[in-house]
């Protein structure tokens, strides 16, 4: 009589239990995964990525390092074989023997506090009303940002025609116009620089106005209720509820204003090329590179002394802003 083997009992767990081997959902998942990117999408891909990113070394990094290195050479551009190594040279003569160099500095700083003092509390006053949605406020911020859109060259064109001593606006409307009355706002050493500022300010109350804008959407509406509870005036709900919520935006407006205030160019140099008055360092470094002299060595030194003046501003920015995402 024959016996049949007998099978042990299963468990319920260990019937539930997948058989050992690939799992054929999870294998087919990951091959449809795969699919989504094929060779040509990856290759496509590492270009995207890929060449942004080599040009931003080349043209900001290596740039930046070059000039640097360059600033303790004396160098006119004519084979690199005619670079000679002369230490702080050039810093010695920037700072002692160069009559524009101190001029320039002086007009950088009046460039930032122009813009400081003018453009920016008239940029948070045109945020505050147009906050109120006002009757067309898109038209409003339409027509005040436009100049910030604009090149800056192209404004110098605009407000050159303003400031021409024989047909422009301001001297047409003062009477100014006429032979032996002729004011020349471009030319004129104590005026010049000024006449360049009112440009400029025309341009930056837009940016301002846009920043501020931004801001004040951010402020939560419960705190103007609250104050208007409190029976606060329109000025004292600005002054002490409004205002201190802006403090990040602030912060915005002090760093871009100060880096606009380091790299204008365009338009003093659509003006009248930084000469007479209106000497910046951005032009000084123009000047000694792309110039008759072409000296490179010393035109980098001005630029690393610009580099250095915007890193004391930009890098207790950074350091600030990092320190509120760690804590938060």
């Amino acid at each position: 009589m024959s016996q049949t083997p007998t099978t042990p009992a299963q468990t319920p767990e260990a019937a539930a239990a997948p058989p050992p081997g690939p799992v054929p959902g999870r294998q087919r998942a990951r091959q449809g995964h795969r699919r989504l990117l094929t060779r040509r999408d990856r290759i496509t891909l590492g270009l995207m990525a890929g060449v942004p990113t080599v040009l931003h070394v080349l043209l900001v990094w290596v740039t930046a390092l070059a000039s640097i290195a360059l600033a303790f050479t004396s160098w006119d551009g004519i084979g690199f074989d005619s670079i000679k190594w002369v230490g702080l040279d050039n810093f010695k003569h920037l700072f002692e023997n160069n009559p524009q160099f101190w001029p320039a500095v002086q007009h950088n700083l009046i460039w930032f506090a122009v813009l400081i003092a003018i453009p920016t509390p008239l940029g948070l006053f045109l945020a505050v009303q147009l906050d109120k949605k006002i009757r067309f406020s898109r038209v409003y911020q339409t027509a005040f940002f436009l100049p910030v859109v604009i090149s800056m060259a192209c404004i110098g064109f605009v407000w050159q025609l303003v400031y021409n001593p024989d047909t422009g606006l301001i001297n047409s409307l003062i009477g100014a116009n006429k032979p032996g009355h002729y004011i020349d706002w471009i030319g004129d050493p104590d005026l010049n620089l000024w006449a360049v500022l009112i440009a400029a300010s025309w341009r930056h109350t837009g940016y301002m106005m846009i920043l501020y804008l931004a801001g004040l959407k951010g402020v939560d509406p419960s705190l103007r209720e609250a104050s208007s509870l409190d029976g606060a005036n329109e000025w004292q709900t600005f002054k002490n509820v409004i205002f201190p919520t802006l403090r990040p935006t602030n912060t915005v407006v002090l760093v871009v204003t100060i880096i606009e205030a380091l790299r204008a160019f365009d338009l003093v140099y659509v003006f009248n090329k930084g000469a007479q008055g209106t000497e910046l360092l951005s032009i000084l470094v123009t000047n000694n590179i792309i110039g008759e002299s072409s000296r490179i060595g010393y035109g980098s030194a001005i630029a690393v002394v610009l580099l250095v003046i915007s890193l004391v501003v930009i890098i207790p920015y950074l350091v600030a802003t990092f320190r509120k995402e760690r804590r938060s």
